[in-house]
């Protein structure tokens, strides 16, 4: 269990944020990922920053690389711990979000937008199928905030 995992259950009422509709797809290690056609890019949730605090570091995986569903593709470091990234599905790195390397605060400030980390071309647009839906995942929140 990856530290982020345990330390999202401890999260205060006040981080659970409400997303507007997005088409994003979510995993309960708390990385989103949008779809257009077969290219998919992949972050962390906002609601992961928020628990991680300021983010010092991010390591991510080079373009060319093939990654497995659920395996880890590189980690973030914050101020209060470190936490790896898993792939939410399977496929081949495109492009990393280069501007992370020099700035990964930008993560703190826009995890959905411009903190995005990587983009890949999908292996399989099933596996999506796998994924939480935006409500599905703002209720696997609730319930992980209710059960600590």
């Amino acid at each position: 269990m990856s530290f982020l995992s345990r330390l999202i259950p401890a999260a205060t009422a006040r981080s659970a944020v409400r997303f507007a509709s997005s088409g994003r797809y979510y995993t309960k290690k708390h990385e989103w990922i949008t779809v257009d056609k077969s290219v998919g890019t992949v972050g962390i949730t906002d609601f992961a920053t928020e628990q991680l605090g300021d983010v010092v570091f991010i390591e991510l995986p080079e373009a060319g690389a093939e990654i497995e569903k659920g395996e880890s593709t590189g980690a973030v470091e914050s101020v209060k711990a470190a936490s790896d990234i898993y792939a939410p599905v399977s496929g081949k790195v495109l492009e990393k979000n280069t501007k992370l390397e020099d700035e990964p605060g930008i993560i703190n400030k826009s995890p959905l937008e411009k903190g995005w980390l990587y983009k890949v071309e999908l292996k399989s647009v099933d596996q999506l199928k796998e994924l939480l839906s935006e409500e599905q995942y703002n209720t696997f929140k609730e319930e992980e905030e209710a059960a600590h």
